[in-house]
C-alpha cells in the first residue's frame, strides 16, 4: 500500500511542477500553432482542429509514461 502512496505523491508532485512553469511561463505561444494544425475560418464559421499539437502532447505524455513506468 505503500507503494501506491508514493506514488501519489510524485504524481502530485509532478502535477504541481507542471502548474507551477505554465504560471511562470505563461501560455506556449507556439502551442496551437502548429504547422499541421488545421484552422479554417470562413464568415461567421470557425474550424479549428490541432492534429500537429495533439501529437506532439501524446509523443511526449508517451514518453514521460515510458520513462517513469520503467523500474
Amino acid at each position: 500500500m505503500t507503494d501506491v502512496g508514493r506514488t501519489l505523491v510524485v504524481v502530485g508532485l509532478v502535477i504541481a511542477l507542471v502548474g507551477v512553469v505554465l504560471m511562470l511561463l505563461g501560455r506556449a505561444p507556439w502551442l496551437g500553432r502548429l504547422p499541421g494544425d488545421i484552422h479554417v475560418q470562413r464568415g461567421n464559421f470557425t474550424f479549428y482542429f490541432p492534429i500537429a499539437t495533439s501529437l506532439l502532447v501524446s509523443v511526449l505524455l508517451t514518453l514521460l509514461f515510458w520513462l517513469f513506468g520503467r523500474r
